[in-house]
C-alpha cells in the first residue's frame, strides 16, 4: 500500500516535494490562467498541496469519499504515488473560476477548508473521472507538460 509513497515520510519528504512540482507543472499546463493567478497572488503550491499530498486528502473529504477514492487508488498502478496528483489537480481545476476571483487570503482559506467536505459520493466519482482523463492525456506524454 505505501511502497510508492514511502519517501513521502522520510527525512525532508522528497516524495512530497516531487509530487508538488508535478502538480504545479500539470496545473500550469492545463489551466495556465489559474496558475498565473496563484503566482500573482503569491500562493505557492507547497502552502496547500503539502497537506493534500501528505494527508492524502483525508482532511478535505468525508470518510465515505476517502474510501471510494482509495478504492480507485488501489485499482490504479501507483495510485497513491501517481494518480493522487491528478486528483489534486482535478480539485483545483474544479474551483478554477472561484479561485481566480479571490485574493491571497481568500485563496488560502478556501484551499485549507474546501467545500469538498459536503460532497456526496457522486461528486467524488466525477472528480475521479476528471482525474483519470487528466492522467490519460498527460501521464504517458510528459512533453505535454512543457511549453514549446
Amino acid at each position: 500500500l505505501l511502497d510508492g509513497i514511502q519517501d513521502n515520510y522520510t527525512h525532508a519528504q522528497p516524495g512530497i516535494q516531487r509530487q508538488i512540482v508535478k502538480l504545479k507543472d500539470l496545473v500550469t499546463r492545463v489551466d495556465h490562467t489559474l496558475a498565473a493567478h496563484l503566482q500573482n497572488e503569491g500562493v505557492e503550491f507547497v502552502q496547500f498541496a503539502f497537506r493534500w499530498i501528505n494527508c492524502l486528502l483525508m482532511r478535505e473529504l468525508r470518510l465515505a469519499s476517502i474510501i471510494r477514492m482509495w478504492d480507485t487508488y488501489l485499482a490504479e498502478a501507483n495510485g497513491f504515488a501517481m494518480f493522487h496528483i491528478y486528483v489534486c489537480a482535478a480539485m483545483l481545476l474544479k474551483w478554477s473560476a472561484q479561485l481566480r476571483a479571490m485574493d491571497f487570503q481568500q485563496i488560502m482559506l478556501f484551499l485549507q477548508q474546501p467545500p469538498a467536505l459536503q460532497w456526496p459520493t457522486e461528486d467524488v466519482e466525477l472528480l475521479l473521472s476528471e482525474a483519470y482523463m487528466l492522467k490519460c492525456l498527460y501521464h504517458d506524454a510528459p512533453r505535454h507538460l512543457h511549453k514549446n
